[in-house]
């Protein structure tokens, strides 16, 4: 009598693509709960050789002519790309919820139409009602802008073929399906079948597509990690709810570079490229304040002047209060310990508050020095000369280490007005710098302290 060996069924994750013999309520990969479920059964066959479309030819020969990148209008967007949209391109934008995605999309789309190129808007998740709505509201209504509200890839698709637009926007990936492949939108095969077909059809056709996709918690793109692998480009918006500042930074970019960032503010009626953000970080007292500290860092290639303040007040806890708004509380924790070490500033029984001005977010090392002279200055009440400038990683033993791109940070700094700067000693690039600044290098914390006059040297 003949058996019949069973098959058990294979299961993985919706969101991160993890596969497991048996079912599980979490996933053990991404810890996500309920995402694990049946897995597609696996197609196998043998691929045979096929007929040559396009015969190989010598890269020497290839035309570059068609990839030549192509201006979207806002300059921030192309400084990103690093030029502009280049022809059969797809991008994947990707953001937290409310963050601006959809708007920043139809600004785009609304440019790109005005130059007289049509544009196709293809939204799953709001209504053409909605998104003209949104274009009203934003001043993008053009008539080579074609809006289409689906969720189904082959009505994507033909919509492609219809109106044969130079650039399409899909908004978002996650919520279109395919009635070809099992799962349901935004699952790990649903969401690579969509991407895989319409990638296939703008390389095809030479259409510049953008791809919006949703986020995990962590604020990854969500979907199968082979999603980025696909695209040409993965950019990321980013943003704080309590501020109007968004940041658009490349994660990958095979048409340009990935350490620049471009720099947006989210109004009433839409979204608008910012060139100089830098003023959005500083606020400019009429008399120096004592506990305030301007820096400058580096966002990808861009330096922005920013201001750290500090506030010490007398503890009334046995414990006293250190807390911290947009810097590394772990690395403010440690240049406190170096200025009760090595300037003898006693902060023990003090509660320290340290913050960022406008909502900037500070992570480099470059901004030690600024937060260590901020601290101190408002410990000793002494204020710091409101056209000064201070940039060096401060280290354990107290000595002030060299910073990357230090003449870009002094030329931006000179040209909003400041006068003034301290640096670390030896820093290179400085050998061909010209400057009306004066430049003070110091080798160590309490060298700094004491050419500012914050506090002495013993």
């Amino acid at each position: 009598m003949a058996t019949t060996k069973t098959v058990r069924p294979g299961y993985v994750c919706a969101d991160c693509g993890w596969t497991t013999s048996k079912w599980v309520g979490r996933c053990g990969e991404c810890q996500a709960w309920g995402t694990v479920d049946v897995a597609a059964p696996v197609r196998t066959g043998r691929t045979q050789a096929a007929a040559v479309v396009t015969p190989a030819v010598p890269i020497s020969q290839v035309r570059i002519e068609s990839a030549r990148s192509t201006t979207s209008g806002i300059g921030e967007l192309d400084r990103v790309l690093g030029g502009g949209v280049v022809p059969g391109a797809v991008l994947l934008l990707a953001g937290e919820p409310g963050v601006g995605k959809s708007t920043l999309l139809l600004e785009v789309a609304a440019r790109w139409a005005r130059a007289g190129r049509r544009t196709l808007y293809v939204s799953g998740e709001e209504s053409a009602a909605q998104v003209r709505l949104r274009a009203e509201r934003t001043g993008a209504v053009d008539d080579n802008l074609y809006l289409a509200a689906e969720t189904d890839l082959g009505a994507v698709l033909t919509h492609v073929e219809t109106v044969k637009p130079g650039l399409l926007i899909v908004d978002s990936v996650q919520t279109i399906g395919s009635a070809d492949v099992d799962g349901v939108p935004g699952g790990v095969t649903q969401v690579r079948e969509v991407a895989s077909a319409v990638i296939q059809r703008a390389k095809r056709d030479n259409i510049a597509t953008l791809l919006v996709g949703h986020v995990t918690k962590d604020g990854s793109v969500a979907g199968p990690r082979v999603l980025e692998h696909l695209v040409d480009v993965v950019l990321q918006f980013e943003g704080d709810r309590s501020s109007r500042l968004r940041l658009l930074r490349a994660v990958k970019n095979r048409f340009g570079p990935v350490d620049e960032i471009g720099c947006f503010d989210l109004v009433d009626d839409g979204i608008v490229e910012v060139p100089d953000p830098t003023g959005l970080f500083v606020s400019r007292h009429e008399q120096p304040v004592p506990g305030t500290c301007v820096t400058v860092t580096m966002e990808g290639r861009r330096p922005l002047l920013a201001e750290v303040q500090a506030l010490t007040v007398a503890s009334s806890t046995p414990s006293p209060r250190r807390t911290s708004s947009g810097l590394d509380s772990s690395r403010v924790a440690m240049i406190l310990a170096v200025l009760t070490k090595h300037c003898k500033i006693n902060l023990g029984q003090l509660d320290v508050y340290t913050a960022t001005v406008g909502g900037a977010r500070l992570v480099e090392p470059s901004v030690d020095l600024a937060v260590a002279i901020a601290t101190a200055s408002a410990e000793r009440e002494a204020a710091v000369p409101a056209d000064l400038v201070a940039i060096g990683e401060v280290g354990l033993a107290g000595e002030v280490r060299k910073v990357s791109n230090l003449a870009a940070r002094l030329r931006e700094a000179e040209r909003i007005g400041f006068r003034r700067a301290v640096v670390p000693a030896g820093s290179e690039g400085l050998d061909g710098f010209t400057s009306s600044m004066t430049i003070t290098a110091v080798s160590d914390i309490r060298s700094a302290m004491a050419c500012l006059g914050v506090t002495a040297t013993s």
